[in-house]
């Protein structure tokens, strides 16, 4: 009997009090402007791309409507399949560089007296901006005649040839090994945070056990992070997605739309959209834009699938 007395009063709602009730009625005023805002700086823009990504306009004049052409202009590009394919190389091979060296300083800097130190030293290029990233780099890996940057004279000090990083056909892997060395310490410093998390006996535990570094990291690490290892998959492949800046700086001569070749989705928006080499085309650039928004949807989900574990407490 008094279990279900007892459980019945449970089921109650809770007393609406004059300061409930107060907070209440502060819900919409201070929820409205933060809606408005996304609708019409997010919500709207994302609705009218995808609008425009059916139409042919110039950015002046009529907007005319021609269905799905757009998207069979795209499919027939070569530009775009180039754009796309990089993008996609940025997103596998870029993200397993990014992840692999954050893992292997994970395992380096857990156990380390100098850890909050290092990993502030190894974050420091994520602050800086990707067109400075660009032009050190550009600097760092560039040849003319006369001129070359530092990878090229150490390789001739040691009596090599000189290479030719900067040309299309190469300019993809400089920025994929830029964009792993820049970003890693950002997922490294994401990772330690959640391995601060973990109880130091569980370690202990496998040390009396005798287990490697690598198998505390697969066994111990790995599991109870696994959430976290998620996420920043997550992070990587929306930011992969908009990789733009230093392909513009390493592979473009700095005032019009680099080589095609090396292009990314977001080189392909702006070059139908702002690029110098004929009419702008809105509607190609939107239809484009549309695609990111559907890649990175489909592999956020497929992501997020594939990562799904048993939440595991500790």
């Amino acid at each position: 009997m008094a279990q279900t007395l007892a459980a019945g009063r449970r089921a109650l709602p809770a007393a609406v009090t004059p300061h409930l009730r107060h907070r209440r009625r502060l819900f919409w005023p201070f929820t409205l402007p933060a809606i408005a805002l996304y609708v019409v700086f997010l919500v709207g823009p994302a609705v009218v791309t995808v609008v425009l990504g059916f139409t042919r306009w110039s950015g002046a004049g009529p907007v005319t409507f021609v269905g799905l052409e757009q998207y069979g202009r795209l499919l027939g590009s070569e530009s775009f399949r180039d754009a796309f394919v990089n993008t996609l190389g940025y997103i596998v091979a870029g993200g397993a560089g990014t992840f692999v060296f954050a893992f292997l300083f994970t395992m380096v800097l857990r156990g380390m007296r100098a850890s909050k130190t290092i990993r502030a030293i190894l974050f420091f290029p994520n602050i800086v901006a990707p067109v400075a990233l660009g032009m050190f780099f550009g600097f760092v890996f560039t040849y003319h005649p006369g001129r070359q940057g530092l990878a090229n004279f150490l390789l001739e000090s040691f009596g090599l040839p000189a290479a030719r990083f900067l040309r299309p056909e190469n300019v993809t892997w400089v920025v994929m090994g830029a964009l792993v060395w820049a970003s890693a310490g950002f997922y490294i410093t994401i990772m330690m945070a959640a391995v601060d998390r973990i109880p130091p006996y569980l370690y202990e535990d496998a040390e009396l056990c005798g287990a490697s570094p690598w198998q505390q990291f697969r066994a111990v690490t790995l599991p109870l992070t696994w959430d976290v290892v998620g996420i920043a998959g997550v992070l990587w492949t929306i930011g992969a997605v908009k990789i733009f800046e230093m392909v513009f700086v390493l592979a473009g001569p700095g005032t019009y739309s680099p080589p095609s070749r090396t292009w990314t989705l977001a080189v392909y928006v702006y070059d139908r959209s702002f690029g110098t080499r004929g009419t702008p085309e809105y509607g190609a650039a939107c239809a484009c834009a549309v695609v990111m928004i559907v890649l990175v949807t489909v592999l956020v989900t497929a992501l997020r699938r594939v990562m799904r574990r048993e939440r595991l407490e500790f």
